[in-house]
C-alpha cells in the first residue's frame, strides 16, 4: 500500500513576499519624515536681512549704493538733520490652516546724512526695547463692497 504524503510548503515565496513588504513599508515612512508634512513651517516675511548685504552698507555710501545692495526701503522717515531708511525682516510660524505666529523681528535702520549719504546703520530687535509699530490696516477702495446677491439683486 502506497501511503500518500502532504504536499510540503514552500516558504521561501513567503519569506520574500514578507520581506519585500517590509522593505516598501520602511522606505515609505522614511520618505513622509522629510516631505514636509509638518503641522507648522518657518517662514520669512518682508525683507530678509543677509549679513552679506548688511557688510555691503558702509558710511558715506550714496542712497542709489544702499538701493541696488538692499532694494527699496519699507518704510522712510525724514528728520530735519537726514533720512533713515527701515527694512523689516520678521520670521513666523505659519501652521497648516494659516495661522501665523511672530516668533522674531530684526528692522534694520539705514541712517543718511542732508548729502544723502549713509551717516550710521543699526538693528534693533526686540531685545532692544526699539519698538516699531507695523501699520496693519489696508487703503480703502473707492466704491461700495458687495455681496454676490447685493449684486445679482442690483442687475434685476
Amino acid at each position: 500500500m502506497k501511503v500518500k504524503s502532504m504536499p510540503q510548503r514552500q516558504t521561501a515565496p513567503l519569506l520574500m513576499s514578507v520581506a519585500a513588504a517590509g522593505l516598501l513599508a520602511l522606505s515609505l515612512s522614511a520618505c513622509s519624515m522629510g516631505s514636509g508634512l509638518a503641522l507648522s513651517n518657518a517662514k520669512v516675511q518682508g525683507y530678509a536681512i543677509s549679513q552679506d548685504a548688511l557688510a555691503q552698507i558702509r558710511p558715506g555710501q550714496s542712497q542709489e549704493l544702499v538701493t541696488v545692495v538692499l532694494g527699496s526701503p519699507q518704510t522712510v522717515n525724514a528728520f530735519d538733520s537726514g533720512t533713515a531708511w527701515y527694512y523689516v525682516e520678521t520670521k513666523v510660524d505659519q501652521t497648516a490652516f494659516g495661522m501665523t505666529t511672530v516668533r522674531e523681528r530684526t528692522v534694520l535702520a539705514v541712517y543718511f546724512d542732508k548729502n544723502k549719504k549713509v551717516a550710521d546703520k543699526a538693528l534693533y530687535s526686540a531685545k532692544d526695547g526699539k519698538v516699531f509699530t507695523i501699520e496693519g490696516r489696508k487703503t480703502p477702495s473707492y466704491g461700495e463692497d458687495k455681496s454676490f446677491i447685493d449684486s445679482l439683486i442690483e442687475s434685476i
